[in-house]
């Protein structure tokens, strides 16, 4: 899940303290377990928020980390209600006007999603041309469909949650996205074992 993006040799200055604000404000979603989701207690936790807290802590600043819907994140970052997102944001040229992204950290395959029963002999882009695929809007997979499979017919979500309903309830033929929070939705009961994986992972 983590590759080994980071040289664990590396030494990387130290940020000026003074120079951040008192309290750094964070945003993240809640609706990407295990990176970042709601407990049964309503509590905010996962990988980036545990990410978040360990950072605030090496440089002994206080922070709050605040759950948002994903495509209200860099529009919140524009409007100055928070300093920094943490979350799966694609890097992109338009993203990168709006934004500085720090270097990568870490990496998940993508994957396909199929109902039981519909799935693909394989992924390709010939087998899912005109086929209509779910993703979450603007993030990296939606960026890797247009690049790559730019025949299918591409419907972005505001989330993953109204993606994964899209498929479940057949409003459209595939989903593509994380494979390890589909992995856990799929094993979960909201999928009501609607579906399955379809074709391998991708890693680029």
């Amino acid at each position: 899940m983590v590759p080994s993006f980071w040289n664990p040799e590396r030494r990387v200055e130290r940020p000026d303290a003074s120079r951040l604000p008192s309290n750094l404000r964070f945003l993240t979603t809640d609706d990407y377990p295990p990176f970042n989701f709601v407990s049964s207690d309503g509590t905010l936790m996962g990988f980036h928020v545990d990410l978040a807290r360990a950072i605030c802590a090496e440089l002994a600043i206080s922070c709050t980390i605040q759950a948002v819907p994903f495509d209200t994140l860099l529009d919140s970052l524009d409007q100055n209600k928070a300093d920094a997102a943490i979350a799966g944001i694609a890097a992109n040229p338009a993203s990168r006007q709006r934004a500085d992204f720090t270097e990568r950290y870490l990496g998940t395959p993508a994957r396909f999603v199929a109902r039981k029963g519909q799935g693909l002999a394989e992924a390709t882009p010939e087998q899912v041309a005109n086929k209509s695929v779910a993703v979450v809007a603007g993030t990296a997979h939606e960026a890797y469909l247009r690049a790559f499979f730019n025949e299918a017919a591409i419907r972005p979500y505001p989330d993953a949650q109204a993606a994964r309903e899209a498929l479940r309830t057949g409003k459209v033929d595939l989903l593509f996205g994380d494979a390890i929070g589909l992995a856990l939705w799929l094993n979960g009961s909201s999928s009501q074992g609607c579906c399955a994986f379809t074709g391998g992972p991708f890693t680029e």
